[in-house]
């Protein structure tokens, strides 16, 4: 699976859904939550070098958003 956001947000609806019907316990869930926690602040920091910078915002950036 391409690591999108999109995919992403997926991924933590499923997780939600899993810990709610008991398929997924909450130490894992937690798990997945600190990583798209992680996986969003390093995009956030990127944003605001960007912007700093005075600089376009890079395609890996643009593609994690709209989901290519």
């Amino acid at each position: 699976m391409e690591l999108n956001a999109k995919n992403l947000k997926q991924t933590l609806w499923d997780t939600l859904q899993g810990v709610k019907a008991g398929k997924v316990n909450a130490g894992e869930a937690d798990s997945i939550a600190t990583q798209a926690r992680e996986i969003l602040r390093t995009t956030n920091v990127q944003l605001q070098i960007f912007k700093q910078s005075k600089r376009n915002v890079s395609t890996e950036i643009i593609d994690f958003a709209e989901g290519k």
